[in-house]
């Protein structure tokens, strides 16, 4: 009996230190553009993608390289990526993006990300919607952005389109790859998130009659009530808004507007392009 107990002792210390390596092996770290940070073990590594698999995990996940910014390996060495693309360079159309001179006090609006928060979904339309409007919000206020020069919108979109870029992966994208496609020194990129919820209010209407009786004692009524229940949907804003000049950002603020209804987050864009570096009271 002894020795079974020593025996079963040895067994559990080995599975103890099995799992404790296991445990704290080291993983490698993706650093992405968008700055997430990926802990995964990287499998290969080529001119245009990344193979890596999750911690426990079997299955083998492709990344582009132009999403990662660097990566730091278990070992200790780090391999950064640099995508800057050069004077003319083909994109998924197989058309050519020419790199245009920078004009000096340009600035340029970029497509909006307009997400759903809870299931990361995007909306093309809304992302032109709030792109125009923070583009005709600058156009309005041109003589309180002077010397500034707002770039025409259908040359911003056109020259993004035409290097692959759109509201889908304008984030992934450096700010210095932007200033060179746009042929602008001045950049603002903003995003709208929200959530959705719902809440019901309920309204209750009284109506009824009083008799009272000869004596002026005595009184009788008949009283009637009727309740609607109304539902009601709420939206909860975040405006993520950021300016960049020379590639550099000059300015990063994030607001949340005070009221939970639809299209709130269009006065936190006015509040916040008021507040910035290149707005000028007059």
């Amino acid at each position: 009996m002894r020795i079974k107990n020593v025996f079963a002792t040895i067994l559990m210390l080995f599975l103890c230190v099995a799992v404790f390596a296991q445990g704290g092996k080291k993983l490698d770290k993706i650093i992405k553009r968008d700055y997430q940070i990926i802990e995964c073990t990287v499998a290969k590594i080529s001119d245009k993608t990344v193979e890596y698999s999750l911690p426990g995990e079997t299955v083998v996940i492709v990344l582009d390289v132009s999403q990662i910014a660097k990566i730091d390996f278990a070992s200790g060495r780090s391999q950064t990526f640099d995508v800057t693309p050069s004077s003319s360079a083909p994109d998924n159309s197989g058309q050519s993006v020419v790199s245009g001179e920078i004009k000096p006090n340009t600035i340029a609006v970029l497509p909006v990300p307009y997400v759903n928060a809870d299931n990361q979904q995007g909306s093309e339309d809304m992302a032109k919607f709030a792109q125009n409007d923070l583009y005709n919000k600058l156009l309005d206020k041109s003589a309180n952005i002077l010397p500034l020069t707002v770039q025409d919108l259908r040359v911003t979109n056109s020259l993004l389109h035409k290097a692959g870029i759109d509201h889908n992966n304008v984030d992934e994208t450096p700010i210095e790859d932007l200033q060179k496609i746009l042929g602008v020194d001045n950049i603002i990129a903003a995003k709208v998130s929200f959530t959705i919820g719902t809440g019901t209010t309920a309204t209750t209407y009284n109506s009824g009659n009083a008799k009272v009786s000869n004596n002026n004692k005595k009184v009788t009524t008949n009283d009637y009530s009727t309740t609607t229940a109304n539902n009601q949907q709420y939206y909860y804003y975040t405006v993520y808004f950021d300016m960049y000049k020379n590639g550099s950002k000059i300015y990063s603020q994030t607001r949340k507007p005070f009221l939970a209804v639809k299209d709130s987050w269009m006065e936190s864009v006015q509040y916040l392009l008021k507040r910035s570096p290149i707005y000028m009271k007059k």
